[in-house]
């Protein structure tokens, strides 16, 4: 199938670049925005920096909250999602004994995240089971709570789960949280631009997204939100000019404290509403349903060849999915099909088990997937 998208991003046509959940791809005319915004900051960085900074970033979050449902003055911006769950999980006044439970299906970097608060705490990282095949949404959200105990604090989960790819049922477990007095933090760096996203319908407590990845902005543009209730409890990673009013005659604000971060380069923020406009000129809702179908499809086709069912009904995942292999090197599977057949993906061992992840994104096509299969007829034969 032949698809005029691929020509409209900037990876190397000579890949098949189905990797797309660890870094992104950002389309030539984003990217093109990106490095006008960095010119611009270069002719005048003090008219710039020192004048226009506020004004700038203000626009954006405007933009971005329209996109995301959600006020203006409840966003920041920030590099990436993992900054996100720093700044939070940092900032918590946690008490030994408290708990912080998460599921076994989070980000290494966020465990590590946690698993480093909790050692300055005293409180205790739970990493609760969610085991696969997924079952029905009330089955996952009850395994959690099954979870919960007077001491739970904090429940910090993923949206779009990083090694097994799930979508989990944030929505449910946000307002069982609400009712039970419980924080929520929620890891979205899959979310933004993979699936619609309206953080007012999630209602969570706290949640960070990646938008260089399915929302395909220039590497470095993510997000925080957090509910006006608890904005005073974050503290700033790097205290800056912002943390305090330079004059005394206003009240500092989440945003203020958190915007000016000293010297930076913020050409990745300034392109994030170029990345929604990309999304919208191309009809990115009818793109994803494509994705969606073709990554069905080919998850099906690689259950058929290991003979191991799939892990997830198909509504638990949107463009990128993840299939259980037959015991084998996933690593030495992964180096192989690049090196021989040039076919960017991740391998990950989750749970002591292989898996690859697969990302389809609107410059794949089914001929991309076809070798995909090919290929893998060819290796898992040999393991």
């Amino acid at each position: 199938m032949f698809n005029t998208l691929h020509d409209l991003f900037l990876l190397d046509p000579r890949v098949i670049f189905l990797n797309h959940g660890s870094f992104g791809a950002c389309p030539k005319s984003v990217f093109e925005t990106y490095q006008r915004w960095q010119v611009e900051m270069e002719r005048q960085p003090v008219e710039f920096l020192g004048r226009r900074y506020d004004a700038l970033l203000d626009e954006v979050r405007n933009e971005l909250g329209t996109y995301l449902n959600a006020s203006a003055d409840d966003l920041i911006l920030l590099p990436n999602s993992t900054h996100g769950t720093n700044l939070v999980a940092r900032s918590l006044k946690l008490q030994p004994g408290d708990e912080i439970l998460a599921t076994d299906h989070e980000y290494g970097a966020v465990d590590y995240t946690w698993e480093y608060v909790c050692e300055q705490t005293g409180a205790k990282y739970i990493r609760h089971p969610i085991d696969l095949p997924l079952g029905k949404t009330y089955d996952i959200v009850n395994s959690l709570w099954s979870a919960v105990t007077p001491r739970t604090k904090v429940i910090a989960i993923s949206h779009i789960t990083s090694p097994t790819a799930l979508i989990l049922p944030i929505k449910e477990i946000c307002d069982r949280a609400r009712r039970a007095g419980i924080m929520t933090i929620i890891d979205g760096a899959h979310a933004p631009g993979q699936i619609p996203l309206d953080l007012g319908l999630i209602d969570a407590d706290f949640y960070t997204g990646n938008l260089h990845k399915w929302l395909c902005a220039p590497k470095g543009a993510a997000f925080l939100f957090a509910r006006k209730q608890y904005q005073d409890l974050l503290d700033p990673l790097v205290i800056s000019w912002g943390w305090r009013s330079r004059n005394n005659s206003e009240t500092t604000t989440f945003v203020t404290r958190n915007q000016w971060q000293g010297t930076r380069d913020i050409a990745a923020f300034l392109s994030i509403p170029a990345a929604i406009e990309f999304q919208q000129q191309h009809n990115w809702d009818i793109e994803r349903e494509r994705c969606h179908y073709l990554a069905m499809r080919t998850r099906d086709r690689i259950c058929e060849l290991t003979g191991i069912p799939p892990i997830a009904p198909d509504s638990f995942f949107s463009q990128m999915f993840a299939v259980k292999l037959p015991a084998c090197d996933v690593m030495a599977l992964k180096e192989r099909l690049y090196n021989e057949y040039k076919i960017e993906l991740p391998g990950i061992i989750w749970n002591g088990m292989p898996f690859l992840r697969i990302s389809v994104q609107g410059y794949n096509t089914e001929n991309d997937m076809d070798k995909l299969i090919e290929a893998l007829q060819v290796e898992l034969a040999l393991t």
